[in-house]
């Protein structure tokens, strides 16, 4: 079983650097697909550098609107559209989804028909709804055109319309998709745009075939244990039955991980999260800065932390660094560095179990597997 894993292109804010670029993480299933969150500017030179292969990437989140999140993507999806070639198409035009907030799909429309950018696989955004909570007070006094346009690009075929669902507690989410191997919901968190963070939770798997216990009752390696993986019963010579639930382990948990967009409070996503695996949240500011930080949408590394012990995270992955902060590794020490941010982080979360690191640009972050006993197969 391949692990997950977690690759972070860039660790900046606001703009990219010749050491650090803005915005975009992938995660790569154990299949080998990829999903893509947020792509700012020179995200496909950066992916370059990783083990992902572009033309794997069939899902993008977008969390919101702003250049350093989202310039890239025009440019990737042309990239990844001339490096598919016609091998890709023997098996059909492939699928990209793309998810965000209301306006990405004009934006990708505008920016693929004025370029006059044929893409040799199809497309669809699916927008996320605002609701009235999100939108800051004088987010009316500049007035935008946020509705998609009546025309499909050559390339795009129709999404969806994604509005707020209301829960029990009349506190809402969006449902992006629920499949056999993932459920994946998105939550606002307050920012100067409208801004999401997104909840995947994967499926639990079924267990593991216990390799003594087949042999013990006189079943030797083969199809057999196949039959057995699928649910099936397997009947011996003897006549003497053997179900699944006798020779399979627990059955598997799935991970979750929680990542989010840029916030200066994320606590409206908490209510969706009860534990997860990895929370992926923004610390632009360090903690002595944490008014200018508010002022402008943004956190400091205790306030993620908070979130963390509020979300019971195991793992907290922290990103979205402004450019005042160094390499950790220049020689220069006497310049403030990332390892300030850590620092502060490591203090709020004193006394609790969390696993706290501030990600540097190409850091890959392996999901742990769930535990196994050794005789299993």
């Amino acid at each position: 079983d391949a692990s997950m894993k977690l690759h972070f292109l860039g660790s900046a804010s606001s703009f990219p650097t010749p050491k650090r670029g803005v915005s975009g993480s992938v995660l790569q299933h154990d299949d080998g697909n990829a999903w893509l969150f947020d792509c700012g500017e020179g995200t496909q030179i950066q992916i370059q550098k990783v083990a992902v292969s572009r033309q794997k990437i069939n899902k993008v989140f977008i969390t919101h609107l702003h250049g350093d999140h989202l310039f890239g993507l025009p440019g990737l999806m042309c990239t990844i559209s001339s490096s598919l070639a016609e091998e890709a198409l023997k098996k059909g035009r492939p699928i990209i989804d793309i998810y965000g907030p209301q306006g990405l799909r004009r934006f990708l429309y505008n920016a693929f028909s004025l370029s006059r950018s044929p893409l040799i696989f199809h497309y669809r955004v699916h927008e996320l709804v605002p609701v009235k909570e999100q939108y800051p007070d004088d987010w009316n006094e500049w007035e935008v055109d946020h509705s998609g346009p009546a025309a499909c690009h050559p390339s795009e075929l129709p999404g969806l319309m994604i509005n707020a669902s209301c829960g029990s507690n009349s506190k809402v989410h969006w449902k992006l998709f629920d499949d056999e191997k993932w459920c994946v919901i998105a939550g606002w968190i307050h920012h100067r745009v409208p801004s999401y963070g997104y909840i995947l939770k994967q499926k639990e798997r079924p267990g593991t075939l216990d390799k003594t216990k087949l042999l013990d009752l006189g079943l030797p390696p083969g199809p057999a244990y196949g039959h057995l993986k699928s649910g099936k019963t397997v009947t011996l010579e003897d006549g003497s039955i053997i179900t699944p639930d006798m020779v399979m382990g627990e059955p598997i948990p799935g991970r979750t991980l929680a990542i989010l967009g840029d916030t200066n409070d994320a606590s409206p996503i908490t209510h969706l999260i009860s534990s997860c695996d990895v929370l992926v949240h923004e610390a632009t500011h360090d903690d002595t800065l944490i008014e200018k930080a508010v002022e402008f949408g943004h956190s400091t590394p205790s306030m993620a932390v908070q979130i963390a012990k509020k979300v019971n995270a195991k793992t907290l992955l922290l990103n979205h660094f402004s450019q005042r902060y160094g390499h950790v590794t220049e020689d220069s020490k006497s310049e403030e560095s990332v390892a300030i941010l850590e620092e502060q982080a490591l203090a709020a979360s004193k006394g609790t179990s969390i696993n706290v690191q501030c990600v540097d640009d190409l850091y890959v972050f392996e999901l742990p597997l769930p535990s196994r006993h050794n005789n299993t197969i």
